[in-house]
């Protein structure tokens, strides 16, 4: 038997992708060398587009525990250590959702059980190969070894990932070996903790505000209150001596003593685990000599891996590569690929990784230690007082910056940007979101023209581009947008009555991203 896809790796990439292919009408098997998920704290939230791309799949509302949507973060946020004042923009890009990398994987499986994808867990690659037809694996199980063939597979199974190894790619970067992270889940005395910000009050140092981390000469240190959990206390220095003595709470007091210059009386934490308490050393950032080999795709860590940036940047890079790639395989296995389509997933997706490389270089110079770094820090600190330079570093931090080229003469600028959020009336007379109508992961046309020129053109797309027609309730929503499955705009127009080349142009970008199965077998 030949499977559509297997994917290598449960954790929150591949189960994402899972999801994906599941809602393309593709039933991916799954393949998790753990017996069971790996409960170990990580990642402490999700930030930037990926939190609007979980809403856009109705999986925000699972993840939060709310039914509200996903609001941007208009106060504060941090790059480099450097406060950026939220408050100047007019629409701020950053969002955030604090819940554990684990819960993600919860809600993930879930999903993707119910859509029918089959999760192998204690199944491990150990071999790989591919023909010009199929890849086939050599799998290791509970029952032994066994084959399984596949027509596409994809490792998602991390930094170590046997499937990039396997297939002879090269993993080159730097790796930073002056760093320690301590970090440990830990109570602190309610009366440090100020009742109207959430600040932490470090004696003899000041407030420390909750997820915003704070540089010393000597180093980094940040508090994370994660709703539920207990805190997150961390210190980043650099040139420590490297030790055996396994980590404790005395090791990470006196870390936050030498980068505070202050004591903070840190106490166990509370309720069950498992709870971190971890010493890390060094760090990489490392990016895939390719994302494709043949049949063969690698996403998140096993594509990239950064150091230095914080916010979980792989897992929230990782889960946007599984929503880029899905609708594309499924594509292909369905026979209604445009030619070149899945080649387009490593060059989107590297432009993505590309960035993260950036971000996580400029962000590691800025929070090292030293006089000159000092000093640098404060001409940013100058720069930060202008709206425009804070708003070039928020998209920059949260991805919101990213434009693919969509193969078409970009006559709009929303075109290759993700779609902005839409609050709309359908002609129903509904009150909708863009990100309910969203759910489905198919190929969107939303017209809010007045003459519902766009709809027209692309009535014979009625069965491959769900259409929509409904009227604007955001105001400066433009009047209509061809979405692909993954939320980018492939077209887009401001007006009202397009004109005849304005939808030439969607009829192009049609036929250019969603061509018939018959055209390319």
């Amino acid at each position: 038997m030949t499977y559509d896809v297997v994917i290598v790796g449960g954790g929150p990439n591949g189960l994402m992708l899972a999801c994906e292919l599941s809602l393309a009408g593709v039933r991916p098997v799954v393949l998790e060398r753990l017996a069971e998920p790996d409960g170990q704290p990580k990642a402490n939230g999700l930030l930037g587009r990926v939190v609007r791309v979980l809403d856009r799949r109705g999986l925000h509302e699972r993840l939060s525990g709310s039914p509200e949507p996903p609001r941007p973060n208009t106060a504060y946020f941090m790059f480099g250590g450097l406060s950026l004042d939220l408050g100047l923009l007019e629409e701020s890009p950053v969002h955030a959702l604090p819940v554990p990398q684990r819960r993600v994987v919860e809600v993930l499986e879930e999903r993707a059980i119910e859509l029918g994808a089959e999760i192998r867990r204690g199944h491990e690659v150990v071999g790989l190969s591919q023909d010009g037809e199929a890849v086939t694996a050599e799998v290791a199980g509970p029952d032994g070894v066994y084959g399984l063939r596949a027509r596409y597979l994809v490792g998602a199974d991390g930094a170590h990932s046997a499937v990039r190894k396997l297939s002879g790619i090269a993993f080159p970067g730097v790796t930073y070996d002056r760093m320690t992270v301590r970090s440990a889940h830990v109570t602190v005395p309610p009366d440090l903790i100020d009742p109207a910000s959430g600040a932490l009050i470090v004696p003899g140092h000041g407030a420390v505000p909750p997820f915003l981390p704070r540089r010393t000469e000597h180093g980094g240190f940040s508090y994370a209150p994660m709703p539920g959990h207990p805190p997150l206390v961390s210190t980043t220095e650099w040139d420590q001596p490297a030790t055996e003595t396994p980590m404790s709470l005395a090791e990470l007091r006196a870390s936050v003593r030498r980068v505070l210059g202050a004591d903070l009386p840190l106490g166990p934490p509370e309720g069950e685990g498992p709870h971190a308490l971890r010493r890390l050393t060094g760090g990489n950032t490392r990016l895939a000599e390719r994302f494709r080999d043949g049949r063969v795709f690698l996403i998140g860590d096993a594509a990239h891996v950064y150091a230095a940036t914080g916010g979980g940047p792989g897992l929230n890079l990782g889960l946007q590569d599984a929503v880029n790639l899905g609708w594309k395989l499924a594509a292909a296995i369905r026979g209604s690929a445009p030619p070149g389509l899945l080649d387009t997933y490593e060059t989107e997706r590297r432009l993505a990784a590309d960035r993260m490389v950036l971000n996580a270089r400029a962000q590691a110079a800025l929070i090292a230690p030293g006089s000159d770094v000092t000093g640098l820090r404060e001409v940013f600190a100058e720069l930060l007082r202008d709206p425009a330079t804070v708003r070039r570093l928020a998209e920059l931090t949260t991805g919101a910056d990213l434009r693919y080229d969509m193969g078409t003469p970009a006559a709009h600028p929303l075109t290759g940007a993700f779609a902005p959020d839409l609050d709309l009336r359908t002609s129903a007379g509904q009150t909708t979101r863009l990100a309910d109508l969203a759910r489905t992961a198919r190929p969107l046309l939303l017209d809010l023209t007045e003459d519902s020129s766009p709809a027209k053109t692309l009535a014979p797309w009625a069965g491959r581009i769900d259409i929509i027609t409904a009227r604007p309730l955001t105001p400066g929503a433009p009047a209509a947008l061809l979405l692909r499955p993954d939320g980018h705009v492939a077209w887009a127009t401001g007006s009202s009555h397009p004109a005849p080349a304005d939808l030439q142009a969607l009829h192009t970008a049609a036929h250019h991203w969603f061509p018939p199965a018959h055209d390319h077998p």
